[in-house]
């Protein structure tokens, strides 16, 4: 049986991080605390987001944990599937439109 990289158990860890730098470490969960709060965004669209930020930054911790997140706001299985493809599109469009890079070099060349 292969050991797991990932283990879903490490998330409940992810508090730790402020053993080894408690001031930064605590910087950064008032940040991350404060930006998903109600604000214009409601806390729904923002586990959405999240949720499609985390697979397209390929974090499996985040994913686990903003598909529970999603879960407990509510959110229905294919508006996370929607968001999971928005997060898709635009990560492979971002990958495409280098190809412009591709053919100016290419035609520069060429020439």
């Amino acid at each position: 049986m292969k050991k797991k990289y990932y283990k879903s158990d490490d998330l409940k860890k992810f508090k730790n991080i402020t053993d080894w730098n408690p001031e930064l470490g605590e910087k950064f969960f008032e940040y991350y605390n404060s930006v998903f709060k109600e604000g214009s965004l409601s806390v729904r669209e923002k586990s959405l987001i999240a949720l499609a930020v985390s697979h397209v930054v390929q974090c499996p911790y985040c994913i686990e944990a903003y598909t529970r997140d999603g879960l407990q706001k509510g959110i229905e299985k294919s508006e996370m599937m929607e968001a999971v493809h928005v997060g898709a599109a635009i990560r492979s469009g971002a990958s495409l439109v280098h190809g412009v890079q591709m053919m100016n070099v290419y035609d520069k060349l060429s020439m």
